[in-house]
């Protein structure tokens, strides 16, 4: 086998591995992982239209930010405000009880990225951490990814 064909399927396996676990710690708190993903990036970014949290949304392309976020709605964690001068601006907070999910979130993220850390001890995360950027630098999750490290830093 080829080391690039390697590299692929191992890329691969450790997405479904973290996906399965992320899932089945999720599944704790009651939201998808694309839900928990939405409630973080409101909650470390928000208030926000959906377009700006559609352009930090890493998850499954399948996966409609607006339906992401009509369940939150649903579910009490999110709310929406049309803006004062622009009825059809519209922005995404996170209510009391979304802030807390959110924080619990972030409680089971940190568990998995125990995980990780323990998995990744000795290796150089650095130069995988730059492979892979370079790797997804032209794609949507790529692009959503780098979207959400600016908004970070600025």
């Amino acid at each position: 086998m080829r080391a690039a064909e390697q590299l692929r399927y191992l890329i691969l396996a450790a997405q479904r591995e973290g996906n399965r676990r992320l899932t089945a710690m999720m599944s704790e708190l009651g939201v998808t992982p694309a839900q928990s993903e939405a409630l973080r990036i409101i909650a470390d970014h928000g208030p926000l239209a959906l377009r700006e949290l559609g352009d930090m949304l890493v998850c499954d392309t399948g996966t409609s930010p607006s339906r992401i976020v009509d369940r939150l709605v649903a579910a009490g964690f999110v709310e929406r405000t049309t803006g004062e001068h622009d009825r059809r601006q519209v922005r995404l907070a996170l209510t009391p009880q979304g802030r807390d999910k959110a924080d619990r979130v972030a409680e089971v993220e940190n568990r998995l990225y125990d995980l990780i850390d323990r998995a990744s001890e000795g290796t150089d995360t650095d130069a995988v951490i730059e492979f892979l950027h370079a790797f997804t630098r032209q794609s949507p999750a790529g692009l959503a990814l780098a979207n959400r490290l600016a908004a970070e830093k600025g």
